[in-house]
C-alpha cells in the first residue's frame, strides 16, 4: 500500500505545482492586458491561449465585467486557492493514510 501513498503523494505535488503556475500565468495575462501590447508577441500568445479558454468560459456564466474592469481572472484565481487548499490537502492526507 505504501506505493499507492507514495504515488497520491506525488500526485499531490504535481497539482499544486501545476495550480501554482496557472494562477501566475493569470496574473501575468492580468497585467499584461493594463497595457496594449502587440499580439504577435509569442509570450502574448501563450498567455492568450492558455488562458483564454478557462477565463471565457467564466465569462460566458458570470458576465462580471463592470466599467470596462473584467473579474473573471480573480474568480479563477479564487478557484485555484480554493483546490490548491482543497484538494491538495486532501490528497495529501490520503497518501498518509496510504502508508506513503
Amino acid at each position: 500500500m505504501f506505493v499507492i501513498g507514495n504515488f497520491l503523494s506525488a500526485i499531490a505535488s504535481l497539482v499544486d505545482f501545476v495550480l501554482t503556475a496557472y494562477m501566475w500565468i493569470i496574473i501575468g495575462r492580468a497585467l499584461i492586458s493594463w497595457v496594449n501590447p502587440d499580439p504577435y508577441n509569442p509570450i502574448v500568445r501563450f498567455l492568450r491561449d492558455v488562458t483564454d479558454p478557462v477565463l471565457y468560459r467564466i465569462r460566458r456564466v458570470l458576465p462580471l465585467a463592470v466599467g470596462g474592469i473584467d473579474f473573471s481572472p480573480m474568480i479563477l484565481i479564487a478557484g485555484i486557492i480554493f483546490l490548491r487548499g482543497f484538494l491538495v490537502p486532501t490528497l495529501q492526507r490520503l497518501a498518509i493514510t496510504m502508508g506513503g
